[in-house]
């Protein structure tokens, strides 16, 4: 909590920031460069989480009150558990997340703990971000400044990145619980505790941009390696089972079922994905992904180019 140490003034809390990291040491520093140089006020200590890869401390100045650690993730492989295991070593009140892969602007912290402080109802603080692709970047800001579990449902609104996320520990670990790592790895576990963190507690914004998040061929959400389609279908099919409430938002059921749809198109299973095509355009007519995976399925285009053409408009498919 922020303690009253004199009249107008008050301490800042400690923030633990977890970055997972595979295999990127030069992405890796800049994420962590960006994280100690926040002018955020008070104390600041960098977790970087090492997931079946060997550890190294990355090469990056700090100061008194910025400090750097490296653990190595023995949870469950992927985003998940190695996020977990930044969690659970965390010293801070407060956690925050920085993909290894992505840069925060400098009054990206500040803001947002400014944000918390004014709104006591809020659990988990988000911002906007650059959406960056090559030598695109495109802004996405969060919907309105307090998010609920019903507009997740209805929309992912992928500028709720992982790496805007900042959460009192405590809330992490107890209330909300950590992150579902039974899920398939690497892919929607971040979406899965939105869910559960908005149905919690509403979540506040600062509509500002203060994430470069960065898309490129060796990023862990390109669909290019072995399996990652399946990853899709897998991860997705066990969200639709946990949330229920999907049936009651056609809108958000559609989307799901059209990521599902895709998947399967592009992976050449077009039975499977004809009749997920049936269920999305069933649920909403208008929903863009159903025609793709149309498209997909026919082989008129394939996947991973579908992919590529909406990060260049700073978009998502999957």
């Amino acid at each position: 909590m922020w303690i009253d140490v004199s009249e107008g003034h008050q301490a800042w809390p400690l923030v633990s920031v977890v970055v997972p990291t595979r295999h990127r040491p030069v992405l890796l520093r800049r994420a962590v460069r960006g994280v100690v140089g926040q002018d955020y006020p008070g104390p600041i200590e960098c977790l970087v989480v090492f997931d079946r890869s060997k550890p190294a401390m990355p090469s990056v100045k700090t100061s008194g009150d910025r400090d750097v650690r490296i653990l190595t993730n023995e949870r469950a492989p992927g985003l998940g558990g190695t996020r977990n295991t930044g969690a659970m070593a965390a010293r801070g009140e407060f956690l925050a997340f920085c993909d290894d892969d992505d840069e925060w602007l400098e009054k990206k912290l500040r803001l947002q703990m400014d944000a918390l402080r004014a709104n006591q109802f809020a659990a988990v603080a988000t911002c906007g971000i650059y959406f960056c692709y090559g030598r695109h970047a495109t802004p996405r800001l969060p919907p309105k400044r307090r998010i609920t579990f019903k507009d997740f449902l209805r929309s992912r609104h992928v500028e709720v990145h992982p790496s805007t996320l900042v959460v009192r520990r405590r809330t992490f670990l107890e209330d909300i619980g950590p992150m579902d790592e039974s899920m398939a790895p690497n892919y929607c576990e971040d979406y899965e505790w939105l869910l559960r963190a908005s149905r919690w507690s509403k979540l506040i914004a600062v509509r500002e941009p203060l994430v470069r998040v960065n898309r490129h061929s060796d990023s862990w959400t390109m669909m290019q390696e072995t399996g990652r389609w399946q990853t899709v279908i897998d991860a997705l099919t066990y969200l639709i089972g946990k949330y229920p409430e999907f049936q009651d938002e056609p809108q958000g059921l559609a989307r799901i079922c059209g990521q599902i749809a895709f998947a399967y198109a592009a992976l050449g299973q077009r039975i499977q994905s004809r009749q997920w095509i049936t269920k999305c355009l069933s649920l909403n007519p208008l929903d863009v992904r159903g025609y793709l995976a149309v498209l997909v399925n026919l082989g008129l285009i394939r996947g991973e180019t579908a992919i590529r053409m909406a990060h260049l408009l700073g978009r998502g498919i999957i």
